[in-house]
């Protein structure tokens, strides 16, 4: 009989999320080897009419259980809304976990923040199973980093929950080297957490670099107005961890770079700023700014492909808490990158080991906009090059292939490991 692994994981397909994604090929990945339940949330509108009613609806992925959470819509820019949301998926989620039965692996993800470790440390000990604890994101140290409330009790007690979780968890993954450090440094050495790096990914067969003059690609170009244009691309989440509304003062200091433009791609808390900004400056009039909702995925190596530089960036202090996973994509696509990242940070890292852009640190705006110069300022085929090297650098080092395999065999040399043998190591 193969080995239970219930999934909680908040975002599962058809959800754009990258987290989503990840995951959704992460269990596909892992289905013929382990019997897979997933609970996570309903993406509004999924099923249509003649979707079942209820909170929770139940279907399939393959050979995929799902178990999709009905949650309140939530409005990102009100506390109070998201508070709500949370609350109501915490709620269902680990009632639903409790219900399952014969479960021998819970794996949860750091979202909710600390509310997706607790999810799994309830579930351990009711039912005494093995808790792989997934962090992508540590909190409460991203909430901090934007200063998300003035109530400094809220973190504490927020970080506390939060290494109890992982003190119980019986192995953590983290996503870049400078998390590991960030998990090590939490008990000062006190405590020894059993726990692995394994870096996330994009599927570089079907993310792959194309030319300009690509049927789809220049359909896209042409469909926005941007032939003859140098783009600049941001194109992900437009969260409040990127100091993205900010980043924009930099853009009308640009205006004699005649064929700039800045196409901004998602959704997120930040966006309405960010448009408000533009109007106020007159930006997307002027051509300079362009927004776009999120591309489909079958559509997304196109978009990808028609930018000449892409953004890479977080907020300051997010170093060793969150790894941007459009890092992955941007690489896999062979195009330039400008990160606005941390000297350290694991993104830092992969670009200037790639060779494949320039970088510059947060909140430093007058260098930001140097680099920016410098990247315009290159000609064609040296953009060119730099994008290539990141390409070569991904197929070396970060196939997706390499990150999906060392998930199973952790988790089957878990399947394994007698329950006395957990937490008593690090593992690098």
């Amino acid at each position: 009989m193969k080995p239970k692994i219930v999934f909680v994981i908040n975002y599962f397909y058809p959800d754009y999320a990258s987290t989503g994604q990840l995951l959704t090929e992460l269990c596909l990945y892992l289905q013929h080897d382990f019997d897979i339940t997933v609970i996570a949330e309903c993406p509004p509108g999924y099923g249509g009419e003649a979707a079942p009613k209820g909170r929770y609806i139940t279907d399939h992925l393959e050979n995929i259980k799902v178990i999709r959470i009905r949650l309140p819509e939530v409005d990102k820019q009100s506390k109070f809304s998201r508070i709500k949301y949370i609350s109501t998926y915490f709620f269902y989620a680990t009632y639903l976990l409790l219900k399952q039965k014969n479960t021998d692996f819970i794996y949860t993800i750091s979202t909710p923040p600390v509310l997706g470790g607790l999810i799994g440390t309830i579930g351990k000990l009711f039912k005494r199973s093995k808790h792989i604890y997934n962090i992508q994101d540590f909190n409460p140290e991203q909430a901090e980093a934007v200063g998300y409330t003035k109530r400094q009790w809220i973190f504490n007690v927020a970080r506390a929950i939060d290494n109890i979780n992982c003190s119980m968890a019986d192995h953590i993954i983290t996503v870049g080297k400078d998390m590991q450090e960030t998990l090590v440094n939490r008990f000062g050495g006190r405590k020894h957490i059993e726990n692995t790096v394994i870096n996330n990914w994009t599927n570089e067969e079907e993310i792959v670099p194309l030319d300009k003059n690509h049927p789809r690609v220049a359909k896209f170009i042409a469909d926005h107005g941007w032939q003859d244009k140098f783009v600049v691309m941001y194109s992900g989440n437009l969260g409040l961890y990127y100091d993205l509304e900010n980043l924009m003062t930099i853009i009308p200091g640009l205006k004699d770079c005649k064929n700039l433009v800045f196409a901004f791609i998602g959704e997120g808390a930040v966006k309405k700023k960010m448009q408000e900004y533009a109007a106020q400056h007159g930006l997307e009039q002027s051509g300079q700014v362009c927004f776009l909702p999120f591309q489909p995925k079958e559509d997304l190596k196109y978009s990808l492909n028609a930018a000449d530089v892409h953004l890479v960036v977080n907020q300051k202090g997010i170093k060793g808490v969150s790894v941007p996973s459009k890092i992955y994509g941007v690489m896999a696509a062979g195009k330039a990158v400008l990160g606005v990242l941390e000297s350290g940070s694991e993104a830092h890292r992969l670009i200037v080991e790639g060779a494949c852009g320039l970088v510059a640190e947060p909140q430093n705006y007058e260098d930001i906009a140097i680099q920016l110069r410098r990247l315009y300022e290159m000609d064609a085929e040296e953009i060119q090059a730099i994008g290539q090297n990141g390409r070569d650098y991904l197929e070396k080092y970060l196939r997706r292939d390499v990150s999906l395999e060392k998930y199973r065999q952790l988790l089957l040399s878990m399947a394994t490991q007698s329950p006395s043998t957990t937490m008593v190591s690090e593992s690098r």
